[in-house]
């Protein structure tokens, strides 16, 4: 195989894998993602980010970020089944996800971009704080006994918040990503511990849930996944 061939695979395998996640998604929105567990829903669930991971990877996307995808991928998986236990799994997975993401926003592997944690902007970054400590107040009070592993959640995204606003100029698609990212959660927590199972705002919220989700992900790997921003190659 050529250089030039390898280079066409590789493209091939890039755009094909965010072609089908993006059309897994859709197929999630539209019939899956406000009906009860079932083996088919899992499926469907599992393949966008996962097809998103594949392409990321055979294109030497950077590690942390293939990983990030992966384990929310894992987190999707066991979020769709709806009991304690994979809920547990599920949040375990995901706050992993997130802690990828802070080292990969926050350039701890790479010492000579930790400076750029004290230029963070601060009212971007209250807010993000204002957010993680308003949920004392509107959702930890309703958590019962998983109190302790939502709050240690609510940290992780909220570094993860922080981090994408270190980012340098040229990444402010990854910073959109983490805010939708961020959303996501925020939605999932409301539906979760707040919104009763006959409530008329179950299936709007989980279709907006699931679009700033997978819509966030793409954005971060699209953002800040390559040496470069995708959309300046």
């Amino acid at each position: 195989m050529t250089v030039l061939q390898e280079i066409a695979l590789r493209q091939s395998v890039f755009f094909g894998g965010i072609g089908l996640g993006l059309v897994f998604a859709l197929i999630y929105a539209v019939w899956f993602c406000y009906r009860g567990p079932s083996w088919p829903k899992t499926v469907i669930k599992a393949v966008p980010l996962l097809a998103f991971a594949v392409a990321a990877q055979v294109n030497f996307a950077n590690p942390l970020i293939v990983s990030a995808l992966i384990l929310s991928a894992l987190g999707d998986i066991a979020l769709s089944r709806e009991t304690q236990r994979s809920f547990l799994l599920g949040l375990v997975a995901f706050a992993a996800a997130h802690v990828a993401y802070v080292l990969h926003f926050s350039g701890v592997f790479y010492s000579e971009d930790l400076m750029r944690l004290l230029n963070i902007s601060p009212w971007p970054a209250l807010a993000f704080i204002a957010l993680a400590l308003s949920t004392e107040r509107w959702l930890i009070p309703h958590t019962g006994a998983l109190r302790w592993p939502v709050r240690g959640y609510v940290v992780v995204i909220t570094l993860m918040g922080l981090g994408a606003l270190s980012l340098p100029p040229g990444r402010e698609l990854a910073l959109f990503g983490a805010v939708a990212f961020i959303l996501s959660d925020v939605l999932l927590s409301v539906q979760l511990f707040r919104l009763g199972p006959a409530s008329r705002w179950r299936m709007p919220s989980d279709v907006l849930l699931w679009l700033f989700y997978v819509g966030g992900q793409l954005a971060i790997l699209l953002g800040v996944g390559f040496a470069r921003p995708l959309f300046q190659i």
